[in-house]
């Protein structure tokens, strides 16, 4: 299925980044919304549906709550947010985040 394969490949791509890379995307909350936004155009493009980039943004967030530190007070407070949440209220902060991130352009 193609979203348990682009699930997988967003896994991969997280471990891959450079510390580097995670740091000049996370350095603020306006550079994170804006690389979120590029990958879901990108998703959107190859045909993924609103639910396959749903669970692929759950992948990232449950990323960076496990092995990043918020680097501002939106990061902080979605960190709070979905450390705090039962599994489908971050499956719908994971729709209310790439929802967000297309409004955005």
């Amino acid at each position: 299925m193609l979203g348990d394969k682009q699930s997988v490949k967003v896994e991969e791509k997280l471990t891959e980044m450079s510390q580097e890379k995670k740091e000049e995307i996370l350095e603020n909350f306006n550079h994170f919304a804006n690389y979120l936004g590029d990958k879901v155009r990108m998703a959107k493009n190859i045909g993924m549906s609103d639910e396959a980039i749903a669970k692929s943004a759950e992948k990232v967030a449950n990323y960076l709550a496990e092995h990043q530190e918020p680097k501002n007070r939106e990061e902080q407070l979605l960190q709070e947010l979905w450390k705090n949440g039962e599994q489908e209220e971050q499956h719908a902060l994971a729709h209310m985040l790439v929802r967000m991130v297309q409004n955005r352009n």
